[in-house]
């Protein structure tokens, strides 16, 4: 499905301040958020020098409930906010966003979302840091299974994982080719 709206091939469903991005700007990627938002914070233990956060996405939008038709990027990356707060107060829930409410459901939702907009066969990354709820709690909130995944940072408590989106025709004609043989 299409609504006729050429899209970049990258959709990055929760941007935030864009840190993992070399080119915050790059074309080949459209930015969401719920926030569109500029801080600048005061030194603190993490920052001695304070910082400025600016969270600027092209289409404000939660990624629970994305403004793209079905099928249309061929990656998807999801970092969604992984620290439980009913706001966001320091430079990191600044940054990321804030778990609040049912943020199993949120989570849940929000995968779907980025397998629904995600063409078959196109990778999503999903990113998490298991600072607070651990990494199997939040992959049992999908059915779809991750082909890989890698830790990473100095406690090894961030994981990358990678999940390809199934493709119904091709399963169902690699099906009914096997049965002809």
């Amino acid at each position: 499905m299409s609504d006729g709206t050429k899209y970049p091939p990258v959709l990055d469903a929760c941007c935030g301040s864009k840190i993992m991005w070399f080119d915050k700007q790059d074309p080949r990627a459209v930015y969401v958020d719920k926030r569109c938002e500029s801080h600048h914070m005061k030194p603190d233990k993490s920052y001695p020098s304070g910082c400025r956060i600016v969270v600027d996405p092209d289409h404000v939008a939660d990624f629970t409930a994305l403004p793209f038709p079905s099928d249309v990027f061929a990656l998807v990356v999801f970092d969604p906010p992984h620290l439980r707060r009913e706001r966001a107060l320091g430079c990191l829930t600044k940054k990321y966003g804030v778990l609040n409410g049912d943020w199993r459901d949120m989570l849940r939702k929000g995968f779907a979302e980025c397998f629904r907009v995600l063409r078959p066969e196109g990778t999503l990354v999903f990113k998490w840091s298991e600072t607070e709820v651990p990494v199997r709690d939040v992959l049992a909130l999908t059915p779809e299974k991750p082909l890989f995944g890698h830790k990473s940072g100095k406690q090894s408590k961030t994981h990358w994982i990678a999940f390809l989106k199934p493709n119904p025709k091709a399963d169902r004609m690699a099906n009914e080719k096997g049965e002809k043989e």
